[in-house]
């Protein structure tokens, strides 16, 4: 519901720094609350789609590649433009697994070594265009590993299943 508003305008509407509000291939940039916005260094943003079918990378196929190149070049002009950072210096990139299933991309400043986004957790942007424009169900049948923490609830279910 936290996003839902955020979309909607029902909150953080202050804190949006972008938004394209086209319905199949726009999205709102806004800081994460992990990002204290006081310096660079650590300049944290995240990207939701206006989409509510795409959940995930798992969702993603050819068809979704103007709401991606929109968000990879948007988003990067965005930020550039209100704090200064040149995209060549941002990390642009997706969670699988995802904390919450709602697409959303991540930006953060390329020294900065933000949660999850290692490579056992993240997916660069720019990658799953390619891999996407390559092949349009690419994420449909890829095999993808990730982390689990050991006390998420996801690791016990794989545990039961006896597929760990």
């Amino acid at each position: 519901q936290w996003v839902y508003n955020i979309l909607e305008k029902k909150a953080e509407a202050e804190r949006i720094v972008y938004e394209n509000p086209d319905p199949e291939h726009g999205f709102v940039l806004l800081p994460d609350l992990k990002w204290d916005q006081s310096q660079l260094d650590d300049l944290y943003l995240i990207a939701l789609v206006h989409r509510r079918d795409l959940k995930s990378l798992r969702d993603l196929r050819g068809e979704h590649l103007p709401l991606l190149r929109n968000i990879l070049r948007e988003g990067k002009e965005a930020v550039t433009a209100r704090y200064g950072v040149p995209g060549s210096q941002l990390r642009v990139y997706l969670h699988y697994q995802p904390s919450y299933y709602h697409l959303h991309v991540h930006f953060t400043a390329l020294g900065y070594e933000a949660p999850g986004c290692a490579v056992e957790r993240a997916h660069l942007l720019a990658d799953v265009v390619d891999n996407l424009a390559r092949d349009g169900a690419y994420y449909r049948g890829r095999a993808l590993s990730f982390a689990l923490r050991a006390d998420e609830p996801l690791l016990r279910q794989f545990q039961d299943a006896g597929r760990l």
